[in-house]
């Protein structure tokens, strides 16, 4: 049906189709297969999130202007997710088409989500440590580092149902962008998709693996001795408490 909406894009249809059948592959992964692309999904999530934080930490740079830079920047992350093959729990949502249409159980489907979600939580933490000990907080006289620590204070903050409805949000957004991107048929056509989506979410909207990326480069300055501006809010039980909603 390319006629049809005038591009060589996948149609609705075989988008959903695609969906379906990749969510199918996606839940009967092997457990170690699952843990090790989750890992490498937090990771890949995480460098958008220095690279997000990087942009956005130029004071030079009006607010609109950071924002929307800030969200084009970080779609490098679900870019290598869709592109590089990961698996990222956000993006896994999408799995809950392949259950409503009866392809696989409840028990697959919590067990990608579980199995997934931790492993982006320990991909995400490592590449938050590896960045630390790279020296790239330093970057622009210190300004990288304040920055992370003005977010993650700000994010421990936040009242629960605000990050929760901010969340739903940004997933609505993760989602459509996959979604899209099913619908390419090379790396540029998903990139078009992927960017225009994210470049909407810019810092309001969360992804949980950005957020807890920075949440641990605060502690990890914290535990360094730095003594910048509300470092001391930024606890463990602040970052539970934010990605919890």
């Amino acid at each position: 049906m390319p006629e049809l909406f005038g591009s060589d894009a996948f149609s609705p249809s075989e988008i959903a189709e695609r969906v379906d059948r990749i969510g199918v592959a996606k839940a009967r992964l092997p457990l170690l297969s699952m843990v090790l692309l989750g890992i490498l999904a937090g990771a890949f999530i995480g460098l958008g999130g220095m690279f997000f934080t990087l942009v956005t930490s130029d004071g030079d740079i009006g607010f609109a202007t950071g924002r929307v830079l800030g969200g084009v920047v970080f779609s490098l992350g679900l870019l290598l997710v869709v592109v590089a093959g990961a698996e990222l729990f956000t993006g896994n949502n999408l799995l809950a088409m392949a259950w409503a249409d009866g392809l696989i159980s409840t028990r697959e489907v919590l067990r990608n989500w579980i199995v997934v979600c931790a492993a982006n939580f320990v991909g995400a933490s490592g590449i938050a440590l590896l960045v630390h000990l790279s020296g790239h907080t330093n970057m622009n006289d210190g300004a990288v580092a304040a920055h992370c620590v003005k977010i993650a204070a700000a994010k421990c903050a936040i009242p629960f149902w605000t990050a929760f409805f901010s969340g739903v949000l940004c997933n609505i957004l993760v989602c459509l962008a996959v979604w899209m991107a099913f619908a390419g048929r090379s790396v540029v056509d998903k990139a078009v998709a992927i960017v225009f989506h994210l470049g909407v979410r810019g810092r309001r909207f969360r992804a949980q693996y950005r957020q807890h990326v920075l949440h641990s480069m605060g502690l990890l300055l914290k535990a360094d001795g730095a003594t910048l501006p509300g470092i001391d809010t930024i606890t463990w039980a602040g970052l539970l408490g934010n990605l919890a909603p």
